[in-house]
């Protein structure tokens, strides 16, 4: 019987050996297929862009110096004024005659010094003759000294009377466009009247903005002096307008503030921008853009090729062996030649641009060219 029992077995085990080998597959399944693209370099000049307002580089507000009647408005209400441009007249009557009356008192003062003069000169030939006692002569000195004051003083009220007539008429203090008048012909004003009007030039123009403490660092402007020096001067400065226009002058850096705001985390900083056909206003929005003078190697791949998920954004790179790995990536911007890689990528790593969806990290696959009839095969 145990001969018989172990015929039967073995006889069971060649028939289930026999149907094991009919029901496998005839060969393992192709390794999936992918297209690649080898990573490289392209030049690259970075910008970055902030929200700015547009402010005067002058604006002064126009008031009177010296009391009396408005006499005439010389300009038109908006206009261009050029710097030194009669603006607003004022009755200079009183003026004048306080300027006369002013140099008529120089006039007898210088008269009174020459007589002074005249007297210690005597005295100084008589006194060592002992015609004079030395009283007498310390006398005619003090007078003489009193004399030379009373010169000096009548030349700063001339002086004094010079300013204060000049001020009836006030000038423009710089070329820029000047608002309405705020006083009439006949008005009678005085510097307690307050602003006549305003004026504010507009060529060239600031652009204020804010920059926050990683992108100063970013654009390279942490050793840059206050007055935005150094390699700030290395940055161009582009606007656009609200409009999505790009201004046509390009402007620079020319301030840079000292200390970071604690509320806000950023910087103010400013461009000045040539502005010849005042298209640019104080107070007008714009777009400021910071492009750095010099080109640097980045690398920039097909916006395709990048995946992402919920640990971030990753590139499926072909490693030795042909073994698929993830490799997580930073993104920077978008250009002609692809999005750039900051970090993650170095230069000669071979990554899949189609063939995407039948990988995963660790696999192996077969790499195809990238002719026309291997990419379709991949998708």
């Amino acid at each position: 019987m145990n001969k018989k029992l172990m015929v039967t077995m073995l006889l069971s085990s060649s028939v289930l050996v026999g149907c094991n080998k009919n029901t496998s597959g005839p060969g393992q399944a192709p390794l999936p297929l992918v297209v690649t693209e080898t990573a490289e370099t392209i030049d690259y000049r970075g910008s970055i862009t902030f929200i700015g307002r547009a402010e005067a580089v002058d604006d002064t507000d126009i008031t009177a110096q010296v009391t009396g009647y408005l006499e005439g408005r010389h300009f038109e209400e908006g206009q261009m004024v050029e710097k030194g441009d009669l603006l607003f007249t004022i009755e200079p009557s009183q003026y004048e005659a306080r300027l006369a009356t002013s140099k008529a008192e120089l006039a007898r003062a210088k008269s009174d010094l020459n007589k002074s003069t005249l007297d210690y000169e005597r005295g100084k030939r008589l006194l060592p003759k002992g015609s004079i006692s030395k009283a007498d002569f310390d006398a005619l000195t003090a007078s003489l000294g009193g004399a030379e004051a009373m010169v000096e003083a009548a030349k700063a009220n001339v002086r004094l009377a010079e300013v204060n007539l000049s001020y009836t008429q006030i000038v423009a203090p710089f070329s820029g466009r000047i608002s309405d008048s705020k006083a009439s012909k006949g008005d009678l004003i005085s510097p307690s009247s307050g602003v006549l009007t305003t004026l504010v030039s507009l060529d060239p123009i600031h652009a204020s903005f804010n920059v926050s403490e990683r992108d100063r660092l970013g654009i390279a402007l942490e050793t840059a002096s206050g007055n935005a020096s150094s390699n700030a001067k290395n940055i161009d400065v582009s606007i656009t307008l609200e409009n999505g226009k790009r201004f046509e002058h390009t402007g620079a850096l020319d301030y840079l503030g000292n200390r970071i705001n604690v509320n806000t985390g950023t910087i103010d900083m400013r461009a000045i921008v040539p502005n010849p056909e005042h298209k640019l206003l104080p107070g007008q929005h714009v777009r400021v853009e910071l492009h750095a003078d010099k080109t640097v190697p980045v690398i920039a791949i097909p916006r395709k090729a990048v995946q992402s998920d919920l640990e971030g954004d990753f590139v499926m790179v072909v490693t030795e062996g042909n073994i698929i790995e993830r490799r997580n990536v930073e993104l920077g911007a978008q250009t002609p030649e692809g999005v750039l890689i900051p970090f993650g990528l170095s230069v000669n790593d071979v990554f899949v641009v189609q063939g995407l969806q039948r990988i995963r990290n660790g696999m192996p696959v077969q790499v195809q060219d990238k002719s026309p009839e291997s990419m379709t095969a991949a998708e």
